[in-house]
């Protein structure tokens, strides 16, 4: 006879495990702590087995004998439920270490582990920010079922948003994971590559920057009369001594510091080009950041932020050229643009000298292993040139006061 609902919630637990028989093997099995499972008995090549389908009342009567029927038909078809099962789950499990998200992560993870350089805590920080751009719309779905015409979907609506360049760098972030995909053997279609062409270009952007010597020797003057946080004050200062990339300046490590040789090393992982960059230390570059000797005591940073842990702020310098009044005027890059403009028309220096010293990449690869060694004794006598220069500018404008 089939069960009813008033017959199973009737049921009561007694000393040991007892069954409430339905139709076809299906059974409910109610045990002495008062839970009752659903179980189906079948017998697949001749052998006797039994498949659980879950707690009454989660799982209905209805759904019970609904489950059954399934079971029974897979049967039927010479395949075993309880095999079928375990077969759905190792997929679903596979499926879910296959997600974007997933081969993502185990990229990001494995060139960790295998130390990489290009993995530095800042490249680390804008791979999660661009991860967590796309994750919305592709993280869950498994890697081997990314399509072009999904992929471009996603890029196009950050394109549209007027991130241009974002869309580019997440199309290229896009590209290293299915390449991960790939050769992981957790797909067999790439689909970043076809899109190479399809985005708009980025639109081109011009860092402003002071070039006229008049108009650096007011800015310079005016920098000598900020008073500001230490480590922002000093760090302004550098920019304008060394005109590197304001991410390297304001993550500048003691440990890094050649004095005695007034060198200073940055590390392939901090740089932009992924290359160990060396800079030639002036006489008064030494003495700004020595001056921060104090204040950076307990940090590794030479210019700490209130937290000894973190560097400065990555909008530090530029808020201080705001508060001094050249916002749209001067940016911490831009004493990169001011330093290369005034050192090539100075004709004091060789082009090259000047490329090398803003470590800008060649695009001859021969031409860039050649030019790595040379120049240096030039940059060396370029950069206390400059700083030369700056206090020049600095003191006739000054005496012009």
């Amino acid at each position: 006879m089939p069960l009813t609902v008033k017959e199973i919630e009737a049921a009561q637990p007694q000393s040991k495990p007892w069954k409430l028989s339905d139709e076809r093997g299906l059974y409910l099995q109610i045990s002495p702590n008062g839970s009752k499972r659903w179980h189906l008995r079948y017998s697949f090549q001749g052998e006797k087995k039994k498949i659980s389908f879950g707690p009454f009342p989660d799982v209905s009567l209805k759904s019970a004998r609904t489950k059954r029927d399934e079971a029974r038909s897979l049967v039927a078809d010479g395949i075993d439920p309880l095999q079928d099962r375990r077969t759905r789950k190792l997929e679903r499990k596979v499926a879910s270490e296959n997600t974007f998200s997933a081969v993502a992560r185990s990229l990001i993870a494995k060139r960790a582990n295998d130390g990489d350089n290009a993995i530095c805590v800042s490249t680390l920080k804008k791979t999660e920010w661009l991860l967590s751009l796309i994750e919305p719309k592709l993280g869950s779905i498994p890697v081997s079922e990314i399509s072009a015409p999904m992929l471009l979907s996603v890029l196009e609506e950050v394109q549209n948003s007027g991130r241009r360049e974002t869309a580019k760098r997440l199309r290229s972030l896009v590209n290293r994971v299915m390449k991960h995909a790939i050769i992981t053997g957790r797909a067999e279609h790439n689909p970043a590559p076809a899109l190479l062409g399809a985005l708009a270009s980025p639109n081109t952007r011009h860092h402003p920057a002071i070039i006229e010597p008049d108009a650096l020797a007011d800015l310079l003057r005016a920098m000598d009369s900020y008073g500001g946080y230490a480590s922002t004050n000093a760090a302004l200062k550098l920019s304008a001594h060394l005109f590197q990339r304001p991410g390297e300046i304001r993550t500048m490590k003691w440990e890094d510091l050649d004095f005695d040789k007034a060198v200073w090393t940055i590390p392939a992982g901090d740089t932009k080009m992924r290359r160990e960059h060396r800079v030639p230390l002036s006489r008064q570059s030494v003495a700004i950041i020595q001056s921060m000797r104090d204040v950076a005591a307990y940090s590794e940073y030479v210019f700490p932020s209130f937290n000894p842990k973190r560097p400065l702020s990555e909008n530090a310098v530029n808020g201080a050229l705001k508060r001094l009044g050249y916002g749209g005027v001067m940016t911490a890059h831009g004493f990169r643009t001011t330093a290369s403009s005034l050192l090539n028309e100075s004709n004091e220096f060789h082009p090259d000298a000047i490329e090398r010293a803003l470590a800008h990449q060649d695009g001859n690869a021969v031409r860039a292993v050649y030019n790595r060694t040379q120049y240096w004794n030039e940059r060396v006598r370029m950069m206390q040139w400059w700083s030369d220069e700056l206090d020049r500018l600095r003191g006739a404008a000054k005496r012009a006061a």
